[in-house]
């Protein structure tokens, strides 16, 4: 159990939550209350569901303050699914006088906001060449009432100077565009980082509102346009359209690939470290990234990505069977960090970081020989030949049900190595 699990528990014991909310439909809770046990902005910031404490994953509960100091719990869905973005990727630049920005490191939003702006990426995808950085910030919601669905039906709430913040507005002549930025891939989003900011602003200006949410990870950028159906609707959220962005993008060839595979030099497996079960490569890039701007501990993951405490381990162990990360202990307690090779390939261009990336998953004996499969067929080997060639490695310590959960983290692992001859497509 996390702290937030461990404390929710006790508020639990002490204000019967379950019971208030089972009886009334919802529960108001203090900050001062919170505080008993634990910081509120550590208790109840949970920016994607696997944040959730155990209390409220249970329960189907969702948090949200109405106040500078008091939240409503209730049976409702704070969260929006983020989709796969399809179609093309569109290809942009930093300008070339541009110095002071290092768009191969990037490592904030204002900073990934800063490049996505001045290489024209938010004037293409909103359709104006006129926009202004005008907001950003902390700034208070002022009041507004609005309805969210519940499990028992809907049910409206009022706010009343609740904190929000905004990580960057654009104006132009027809639009206010206020935007959410994040650095880590996840599969959903917290509804109130958008609706706060669009009920806010809603009341302010006469302008067209255009609601938009911008990931940035390993030099692309996804950015998600959405709307509010019914203004006064929590729930009543939906996409508009996606694209996705590539900067100072170079190509990937199949040959270069080929070409590090050729130059292998198998290593030696460390059995000590766990083979991996992290599925999503991309994450592990994203894991990197993060760790490039300050260490963590496994509850910092858990807190800052939409991973639970099991997927923390899964990550990590995989970036450190990689030789990414280094698992430390800082005066007892355990953090993770870059490794000396983590920290070099973090900071290369995006061609040889990728091919990079390649090699140490090559490298290992077990991967090499599946894409030597690879290699001879044109496609990426099922679970059955893979089962074999494990079974047969010198590499393998795993019995056959370990065999046959890991098979599925190297198919995908293979799909990120051939998925780079067409990122930028």
């Amino acid at each position: 159990m996390t702290k937030n699990d461990v404390a929710w528990e006790q508020l639990n014991k002490k204000y019967n939550i379950i019971k208030e909310v089972n009886d009334k439909g919802h529960f108001i809770i203090k900050a001062k209350q919170i505080k008993q046990f634990r910081e509120p902005r550590l208790m109840t910031k949970f920016d994607h569901k696997n944040n959730l404490p155990k209390l409220f994953k249970e329960n189907k509960f969702g948090i949200i303050p109405i106040s500078r100091s008091s939240y409503i719990i209730s049976k409702f869905n704070m969260f929006y699914s983020i989709e796969t973005v399809s179609g093309k990727t569109i290809l942009k630049s930093i300008p070339s006088y541009i110095q002071s920005i290092d768009y191969e490191n990037i490592t904030s939003e204002a900073i990934a906001l800063n490049c996505a702006y001045i290489s024209g990426i938010i004037s293409d995808f909103i359709d104006d060449e006129d926009l202004i950085p005008t907001i950003s910030g902390r700034m208070s919601s002022k009041a507004f009432d609005f309805t969210f669905d519940t499990i028992e039906g809907i049910k409206g709430i009022e706010v009343e100077n609740s904190q929000i913040e905004i990580d960057a507005g654009y104006e132009g002549q027809q639009s206010l565009v206020l935007i959410e930025a994040k650095l880590n891939i996840a599969d959903d989003f917290n509804v109130r980082q958008l609706y706060y900011p669009y009920r806010l602003w809603l009341e302010k200006t006469n302008k067209k509102l255009r609601n938009i949410f911008l990931v940035y990870s390993n030099n692309f950028f996804y950015l998600y346009e959405y709307e509010f159906k019914e203004k006064s609707n929590y729930n009543s959220i939906q996409l508009i359209r996606a694209k996705k962005y590539a900067l100072n993008y170079e190509k990937i060839n199949f040959n270069d690939i080929l070409m590090v595979y050729k130059q292998i030099q198998v290593v030696k497996e460390d059995i000590s470290i766990p083979f991996p079960q992290a599925n999503s490569f991309e994450r592990i890039i994203n894991m990197l990234e993060l760790l490039n701007i300050d260490p963590m501990t496994k509850e910092d993951i858990v807190e800052r990505y939409d991973f639970d405490i099991r997927q923390s381990d899964y990550y990590t162990n995989a970036g450190i069977y990689l030789g990414l990360f280094n698992k430390i202990n800082n005066d007892g307690q355990i953090e993770y960090d870059l490794s000396r090779e983590g920290k070099v390939i973090v900071n290369l261009p995006y061609k040889t970081k990728q091919l990079e990336l390649v090699r140490l998953i090559l490298q290992h004996e077990i991967f090499y020989k599946v894409f030597k499969v690879y290699i001879e067929t044109g496609k990426v080997p099922d679970k059955k030949p893979i089962i074999e060639i494990v079974k047969n490695s010198t590499a393998s310590k795993m019995n056959d049900n370990t065999i046959k959960r890991r098979s599925s983290t190297i198919i995908k692992w293979l799909d990120w190595i051939v998925s780079l001859v067409n990122q930028g497509q």
